[in-house]
């Protein structure tokens, strides 16, 4: 096994270094993982029969391994963090591929959980590995540069599904292989091709939990608990109420990804000009908005085209949640990054394993009550960001630090 220092990887080819195995990766993640979620809510509906409270558990059993994410600071005693990340891929792409082979519930669950291990076991070392290769002076930008990246990869994915589906008479099965397959190859050669890279700090192998990133930790929280309404609800509702088929609700994933793919370099720079701070009060102020108008759909019997444009500035609203990332970049020891990182999933995931089940038998009683609920989530979330600095370091990690 071939091991170099970030310095030395500079003198090779450009596609064998870090920041391009950072594109790499962050293309191969969403070609699975998006065509899981694309066609999760018809595939639970049209093959599983699935009800408001069989989806909540369903995704109850997927946000598991993300409140286990803390076990990935032993795995990397053993275990290199890309090499962790890379297996973590396979993972997710052998278990997305043999989705439609178990329609069952214990099978789609079972699947679910060997597929949700590889994409937080991925997502939480990919996120330690960004702000340990990437300096603080471009990570905005380069953040915001991998953000369209992963969209255009998405957005392939989502395109072929939207213009095949119906024209090959595609199956869930079919797609699911295809999406699978490629994510699980690409990880492969990023294992046979690129050499394994050592970061300049030599990262802590415990569990690390300090005071002074407490405001980090609960913002990761909140974040957590807010996600999983959308992802939960938001498409649930577009087939549930609406009808929508699988080539129709892709086609909304499509607009969502083309305003990321174009916009995600720009992203990076909102941050770089304004800071975390605003950038953070600008997507939870445009969340309280989005979940209440969301709520008012059911509560007042707004229409289809209302829904279909929320859906997608709930998704450019979350796009800058990369801001969070950098936060904590400019306020972190850096030998704490990797265990942080892990910390960090693990507070995203506190609700998120219990949430789904409480809210999706809410469902069932009164839908707007579920989008109420996220409006106030996003209110907690606007009132902790006005407590980070307008310039965040060591030392003044909160507006409070002395």
């Amino acid at each position: 096994m071939q091991i170099v220092t970030l310095a030395e990887a500079q003198s090779f080819p450009v596609w064998r270094r870090p920041i391009f195995l950072l594109f790499v990766m962050a293309a191969a993640m969403p070609i699975a993982f998006s065509t899981w979620y694309a066609l999760l809510n018809n595939f639970v509906i049209e093959v599983a029969s699935f009800d408001g409270a069989e989806l909540g558990l369903l995704h109850t059993i997927r946000e598991i391994p993300g409140f286990l994410a803390v076990g990935v600071i032993a795995i990397i005693i053993f275990i290199r963090e890309q090499v962790l990340g890379l297996i973590s891929l396979v993972l997710l792409g052998i278990a997305t591929g043999v989705t439609a082979w178990f329609p069952q519930m214990g099978g789609i669950l079972t699947l679910t959980l060997l597929s949700s291990i590889g994409f937080h076991y991925y997502e939480t070392v990919n996120q330690s590995l960004q702000l340990q290769w990437i300096e603080k002076s471009r990570a905005p930008l380069i953040l915001g540069w991998l953000l369209a990246v992963g969209s255009a990869a998405s957005l392939l994915a989502f395109a072929v599904i939207a213009v095949t589906w119906k024209w090959l008479d595609l199956s869930f099965n079919t797609a699911y292989m295809i999406s699978g397959g490629l994510t699980a190859l690409l990880a492969v050669f990023c294992m046979v091709f690129y050499p394994q890279f050592q970061s300049p700090t030599r990262q802590n192998k415990t569990v690390v939990l300090r005071r002074r990133y407490w405001l980090y930790y609960a913002l990761q929280f909140m974040a957590g608990a807010r996600r999983q309404i959308f992802m939960v609800f938001a498409g649930f509702m577009m087939v549930e109420k609406f009808g929508f088929e699988v080539h129709e609700l892709t086609s909304l994933y499509l607009i969502n990804l083309v305003i990321n793919m174009l916009l995600g370099p720009g992203f990076g720079k909102v941050v770089t000009r304004f800071g975390e701070r605003n950038t953070l009060v600008f997507e939870y102020v445009g969340l309280v908005f989005v979940f209440l108008a969301y709520g008012g759909i059911y509560f007042f019997g707004w229409g289809v085209f209302l829904a279909a444009a929320l859906y997608v500035l709930d998704h450019l609203f979350f796009s800058l949640a990369f801001a969070l990332k950098t936060y904590f970049q400019k306020i972190a020891d850096p030998a704490d990054i990797a265990p942080t990182a892990a910390v960090a999933f693990t507070f995203n995931h506190i609700a998120a394993v219990g949430l789904p089940v409480f809210l999706g038998l809410l469902w069932l009683v009164a839908p707007s009550l579920v989008f109420v609920a996220a409006a106030i989530m996003a209110m907690i979330s606007l009132g902790l960001a006005f407590l980070i600095p307008r310039a965040p370091a060591p030392g003044r990690e909160t507006i409070f630090s002395k």
